[in-house]
């Protein structure tokens, strides 16, 4: 693996205190190429352009797969990382079904932990901060044919972030446009589902919701996502969320949320979830919380669903589930708390620095 540092970190001109989500990039970027049938050396170099032609597949074609995942610095200055195994799995599950070729687990792990030792001081340890980290590959050979490409790129950029939105969220119920189609790449991190969901989301933008619940591509009667996260409802005493199928992203939090509460001895159903169950379950009061889960979020709260002209609205309970989690969540992310799970990992660095 050959290192090249940046002459002069770009750390000390950043403000920390008005960090805008997604768009302050850290120092070094991971780079590896795709040719003649395989993956090529990786490279750690300073954060810059990439050399891209017109006729490049992926500004045609949309062949493009990526990650989401955090780190968080613990009391001992180190950092840690999120359930990377996990995202290393999907990024290449997600590879597959845009007929990507897959990662070798070397390159993308040990790529990751260079990557992440090197720009450690970009992961403040103070509350509410973390390291936003993205994985992504996609189709870089110059071909406007209507195929498959014949190379790729594998890069791994990394963002210092705080919060995603505020304290809680207004979500609104979509009924004409679809996140994804049976038989689609919904179960995909695949750029194309990022783009189609922007124009809707626009939309309820503009009506004063922060996001839409996706509904099922058919009848658009069964729940599926909120905007780009898993969606829980506490109805009663249990904890519902929509089951996973080929329009659905295994969310890694989600599947972290389920182990807690399932652990916390909270009665978890994943099942098929109605629109008119959640409002049935509203209007006999039996709806306590509703809130989503994603990587960026971790675990968000939200305080009203509107369906058409009715507004459900959420009040905030001191018996709160989702923040319950959430604290739990978080402690092990950052190692406040003994990880049972094996979900975090530190950046361990190798190589040397040219």
């Amino acid at each position: 693996m050959k290192i090249k540092k940046a002459s002069q970190s770009r750390l000390n001109t950043i403000d920390f205190s008005t960090l805008p989500f997604g768009t302050v990039f850290s120092d070094h970027m991971l780079i590896c190429n795709y040719k003649d049938g395989k993956w090529g050396n990786v490279e750690i170099l300073p954060y810059g352009p990439i050399e891209m032609n017109p006729g490049t597949q992926v500004l045609h074609y949309g062949q493009s797969v990526f990650e989401g995942m955090k780190a968080f610095k613990n009391t001992k200055n180190e950092m840690l990382i999120f359930r990377k195994y996990e995202n290393f799995k999907r990024l290449n599950k997600s590879a597959v079904r845009l007929s990507i070729p897959e990662i070798p687990e070397d390159i993308f792990i040990k790529g990751l932990d260079e990557l992440l030792a090197l720009d450690s001081d970009w992961c403040k340890f103070e509350d509410g901060y973390s390291l936003y980290i993205r994985p992504f590959i996609f189709a870089s050979a110059e071909c406007v044919k209507a195929s498959s490409s014949a190379e790729y790129k594998f890069i791994i950029i990394t963002c210092p972030t705080k919060k995603y939105y505020g304290d809680s969220i207004d979500i609104v119920i979509e009924e004409s446009f679809t996140r994804a189609a049976k038989g689609g790449v919904g179960f995909a991190k695949a750029a194309g589902n990022y783009a189609a969901s922007f124009y809707p989301t626009k939309q309820a933008n503009a009506n004063g919701f922060h996001q839409v619940i996706w509904t099922d591509s058919i009848e658009h009667k069964y729940i599926e996502e909120a905007g780009t996260m898993n969606i829980w409802f506490r109805i009663g005493d249990k904890l519902i969320t929509p089951e996973l199928n080929d329009s659905i992203l295994e969310g890694i939090t989600r599947d972290s949320i389920i182990r807690l509460a399932e652990d916390s001895g909270i009665n978890v159903e994943q099942r098929r979830v109605s629109v008119s169950e959640i409002l049935n379950a509203y209007q006999s009061g039996e709806l306590k919380e509703v809130f989503g889960t994603g990587t960026a979020v971790t675990v968000i709260p939200i305080s009203s669903v509107t369906y058409r002209k009715d507004k459900m609205t959420i009040e905030a309970l001191e018996d709160s589930l989702s923040i319950q989690l959430k604290q739990k969540l978080q402690a092990i992310q950052k190692g406040e708390v003994k990880d049972i799970y094996g979900w975090t990992h530190k950046a361990a660095s190798t190589a040397s620095i040219i």
